[in-house]
């Protein structure tokens, strides 16, 4: 028994052995790295003259997300008129190595690879549109051939195109949606909060659906609390404070967006209080923003306000 096991150990050990096969060496620093990441910074730095010494005649560019089987890729002509373009059109450009990244060489051992180096490298795209104030702000994966003069010969794209999206709709004027001095929504957020003001929390949280979620600008981003919540919070809130009144501050708006068909009221106010422990007298100004779902029901809401204000 104990022979048969350690047969068939070794046949195992060679199975797993043999399914493992190099094909050439991987290298954290080459010269290949570094003809590509200067060329990066002499584009970032608008250098046209400085990026076209570091690629060959026969440049070609493709983009990997390209699922046009015909491409036949960019020229180093086209890489150079990109050159000028982004210098032209984009400020404050950096391409740098993404956080906790490094890029790789790569020396295959075949016969179709024998002559050049493959450098792949992962790095981060900043800066501003000049036009219309687009943020770039992304991550760019590329595929790099260098060949054996050391000149880069193939260069293949992966990013995300969609901000280029946006910087082309930013060219022409677009409604999305239409705002309101008067609406229904609108009347909702006065009553709720003339409820607070005279005390009456069970008409003021009749406007709120069960799952609204409250937020305000001391928070930490992306988290709320929920309505049981902001209710504790408005009983503790009373011990402290007496509200004298609240005044809006010019006029609401409902604004019901073309996107997503949000619906939101912004209002402003003057929340006048008096601080029970010494009877000052404090008036803070605060902005709210309701999201309204389809029901008329309140789902979110996000205070503004100064929070120094109510320190003793």
């Amino acid at each position: 028994m104990k022979e048969k096991v350690m047969i068939l150990f070794m046949i195992f050990t060679i199975i797993g052995t043999a399914q493992k096969k190099k094909n050439g060496t991987i290298y954290i620093e080459h010269p290949a790295i570094k003809v590509v990441e200067e060329m990066e910074k002499a584009f970032a730095a608008g250098n046209k003259d400085k990026v076209a010494s570091y690629v060959s005649e026969d440049f070609k560019s493709y983009n990997g997300s390209d699922t046009n089987k015909d491409a036949k890729g960019k020229t180093k002509e086209n890489l150079l008129n990109n050159v000028t373009f982004w210098k032209e059109n984009i400020s404050y450009l950096k391409i740098e190595r993404s956080a906790g990244a490094y890029p790789d060489a790569l020396e295959y051992k075949d016969t179709t690879n024998d002559d050049v180096v493959w450098v792949q490298t992962w790095t981060h795209l900043t800066g501003v549109h000049n036009k219309t104030g687009v943020k770039l702000d992304m991550p760019f994966h590329r595929l790099y051939v260098v060949n054996k003069d050391n000149k880069i010969q193939t260069m293949i794209n992966y990013f995300d195109e969609s901000v280029y999206d946006e910087i082309g709709a930013s060219f022409t004027e677009r409604k999305n949606g239409t705002i309101y001095n008067h609406h229904e929504n609108i009347n909702k957020v006065r009553r709720m909060i003339h409820a607070f003001e005279n005390d009456d929390l069970e008409i003021a949280y009749k406007f709120y659906d069960e799952k609204c979620k409250f937020k305000n600008i001391h928070m930490p981003l992306n988290e709320t609390y929920t309505l049981e919540e902001s209710i504790e919070g408005d009983l503790k809130f009373k011990e402290k404070f007496e509200i004298n009144s609240i005044d809006i501050q010019g006029y609401p708006d409902y604004l019901n967006y073309g996107i997503r068909d949000s619906k939101v009221v912004q209002s402003w106010w003057i929340v006048r209080l008096t601080r029970k422990s010494d009877q000052k007298k404090i008036n803070v100004p605060i902005m709210f923003l309701h999201d309204f779902n389809d029901d008329g029901m309140i789902t979110m809401e996000s205070a503004y306000y100064s929070a120094k204000l109510l320190e003793d």
